[in-house]
């Protein structure tokens, strides 16, 4: 079985590093990603995800991220299952495990 999630997109909203109890650095990051196909007017609608990034993908990206910048992010998805008021809701996260910047400025890849 396989768990990967691939995307690329654009950073909407500067990744701001925080400290867990236990000292890991983490970070969210939103990035918008276009669809492959047109709506009804003819333009291209986009989707926003939430990026989870730990310990050191966290604190690089905090540091060269920027609202704009062309990234690609490969990881995995984790999903949880919580009850409320006797109804099961699912929760998905992606977990970045790569991110590797496209932009002309930044040559690198964590």
């Amino acid at each position: 079985m396989m768990n990967v999630f691939v995307l690329v997109g654009k950073v909407k909203e500067k990744p701001e590093v925080s400290t867990t109890a236990k000292g890991n650095s983490v970070a969210h990051m939103i990035v918008e990603a276009d669809r492959n196909f047109r709506n009804e007017d003819g333009s291209l609608s986009s989707d926003l995800f939430k990026i989870t990034l730990w310990k050191g993908i966290a604190d690089e990206c905090a540091a060269i991220c920027h609202e704009g910048s062309l990234v690609a992010i490969r990881g995995r998805l984790r999903s949880d299952l919580y009850n409320r008021n006797d109804r099961d809701y699912y929760n998905c996260e992606i977990i970045a495990e790569q991110v590797k910047f496209l932009d002309g400025r930044v040559n690198r890849n964590l």
